[in-house]
């Protein structure tokens, strides 16, 4: 009995840890970040696998580039300016900026 329990208590933990990462692309998509970013190649801007390992070890990140979901950005990628994105909410961009970073 103890060992169904646990086994069902893992499975519910694993779908719990999947949802978020799904919701998150999924709003990714909604909020038109797909337009132009992919989660592992490069299209008008990095992939989202770029900037989780350009940015995997600066404390900084989430804050710098949820200002840059928001108001736009340019120069970090090269030459193409990242657009403002105005129909994104400040929580929505922590929540896109932490599913990006989390991306492997």
């Amino acid at each position: 009995m103890k060992r169904t329990l646990y086994t069902v208590a893992l499975s519910a933990a694993a779908i719990l840890c999947a949802v978020p990462a799904f919701a998150s692309q999924e709003l990714a998509t909604k909020k038109n970040c797909m337009a132009c970013h992919s989660i592992d190649k490069k299209l008008v801007g990095p992939a989202f696998k770029e900037v989780a390992a350009k940015y995997k070890s600066d404390k900084a990140a989430a804050a710098k580039l949820a200002a840059k979901v928001m108001k736009g950005g340019s120069g970090a990628w090269g030459a193409i300016p990242m657009p403002a994105n105005p129909q994104v909410s400040e929580a929505e961009a922590k929540t896109l900026v932490a599913w990006v970073l989390s991306v492997k």
